[in-house]
């Protein structure tokens, strides 16, 4: 089910659990039940309709705060999620319910001492589009630089920067990276290993003095100010 789309594993076992998923129009009751590519899967109205109250949220996230679980005494980026803290100018007319805070997860990482864009989401379809193995969604940052060397970063070093560079054993993906002005770059990637961003400028003596996400996909952070959130239009697709 997770394959063709139709909803992430978690859901999935949640809709069987209910009883409602078909397969070739008989219900099915186990979970992790084997089917062939043949056979046709189907789902309830029911399981439609409860994923479509689902939403994502996005938040200008604050440095300080971790973007999953509470760790080492720091607040994960959730607990800003209140009515408070929605920004005024948010133009969807979603109203905020407790309930939305139930199984939102974050769609990717920000690291603690980084600010910006970061997606909460209760909606798997979402969470496997950004975050998926297969994913191509492409996220932009901007990163203010020291430069740790005497004169300027090299025009080598900065080609090395969009391809070129190793990291955990294997090539990183190609990057886009620019100068924005004379200490900020831009940085454009497609992959996101841990603190990714900060090491590969170490490697080319760059030190990272500040990094926010300013883009997913096609979703702009925008005027979004730091610490306030707004929901994810219907209209806006990553």
């Amino acid at each position: 089910m997770s394959e063709l789309g139709l909803c992430s594993r978690r859901e999935a076992d949640e809709w069987i659990a209910r009883g409602w998923v078909r397969v070739d129009g008989k219900v099915v009751s186990e979970l992790g039940t084997k089917i062939y590519p043949s056979q046709k899967v189907t789902v309830e109205r029911q399981a439609a309709a409860e994923q479509s109250k689902r939403v994502t949220i996005i938040i200008n996230k604050p440095m300080g705060y971790v973007s999953g679980q509470a760790e080492d005494g720091y607040q994960p980026a959730v607990v800003l999620i209140k009515p408070e803290n929605r920004w005024p100018e948010d133009p969807s007319p979603e109203l905020f319910h407790p309930t939305q805070l139930r199984s939102l997860v974050p769609a990717g990482r920000l690291d603690i001492d980084s600010v910006g864009m970061l997606v909460l989401t209760q909606d798997g379809r979402v969470a496997k589009h950004l975050i998926g193995e297969t994913t191509e969604v492409d996220k932009e940052y901007l990163v203010r630089v020291e430069y740790t060397k005497p004169g300027k970063l090299p025009d080598s070093d900065l080609k090395k920067l969009n391809h070129g560079l190793w990291m955990d054993g294997k090539p990183l993906l190609p990057a886009k990276v620019r100068w924005q002005n004379d200490d900020q770059l831009s940085f454009t990637l497609k992959e996101g290993k841990k603190r990714q961003i900060r090491r590969m400028c170490e490697m080319v003596g760059l030190k990272v003095v500040g990094l926010k996400r300013v883009r997913i996909g096609k979703v702009k952070l925008g005027d979004l100010p730091v610490g306030q959130w707004r929901y994810l239009r219907p209209d806006e697709r990553f």
